[in-house]
């Protein structure tokens, strides 16, 4: 993979225990591969008990009796600046979709938004591949990366109740699966039956940062 040039990141403290690390928009991909790839490496650091990545920044929380902040920034720039690894390994999960129909009712909506057909959704949206930029918003819950321009749709302006475990939905440039049953404002374009959150696992998450995830329609409903 090619790595960018960039900027140095920005720092704030969280309390004395925590940093948050931010680099300056737009967001891409080749940015958040890098956050995840420091998270990866910081993640084995003496003193670092977690590193969260987010949406253009990474959370380090750790140990200020093992390593002070100083410290910490400084091995973080240096891993900012100069990563180690060429690639990052990634998990790959292949995900049926049942797109349209009572758990995808906005699909025409979306492709009215970007004036393109129903069809069109379904095809753009299943063949590309995605990345998980970072778990948010609830257990389970992944935001992808990787979404087709023609598919970006803006959050609804009422935000609906309840959207079931699985909808498939689209918000604003990012594309993700509902893991638990719950309030979203995000446009649901269909459904998957992969189980996202297990909190009785031992991994209650299905998918991690980092991960490759793709779509895989199996049926279209009206």
């Amino acid at each position: 993979m090619k790595v960018p040039l960039v900027s140095p990141l920005s720092v704030s403290a969280l309390g004395t225990d925590a940093l948050l690390f931010d680099c300056p928009p737009p967001m891409s991909l080749a940015l958040q591969e890098r956050i995840l790839m420091v998270a990866d490496e910081l993640s084995h650091q003496p003193g670092v008990e977690e590193a969260v990545p987010g949406m253009n920044n990474l959370m380090l929380v750790f140990d200020s009796t093992q390593v002070d902040s100083a410290q910490l920034q400084a091995v973080v720039n240096q891993a900012w600046l100069h990563p180690k690894q060429a690639q990052r390994a990634a998990r790959e999960f292949e995900l049926p979709v049942v797109y349209g129909g009572e758990y995808g009712v906005d699909l025409e909506h979306v492709a009215a938004h970007n004036g393109i057909s129903t069809q069109e959704v379904i095809e753009l949206h299943s063949a590309a591949t995605y990345t998980v930029f970072f778990l948010g918003a609830h257990p389970g819950f992944a935001y992808l990366g990787g979404l087709h321009e023609k598919l970006h749709t803006p959050r609804r302006a009422q935000p609906r109740l309840k959207v079931q475990a699985g909808c498939v939905s689209i918000g604003g440039a990012q594309t993700g699966v509902q893991a638990q049953t719950l309030p979203s404002g995000w446009n649901v374009i269909g459904f998957t039956d992969r189980r996202f959150f297990d909190p009785t696992s031992a991994s209650p998450a299905l998918l991690s940062p980092g991960d490759v995830v793709r779509f895989r329609a199996v049926g279209a409903l009206s």
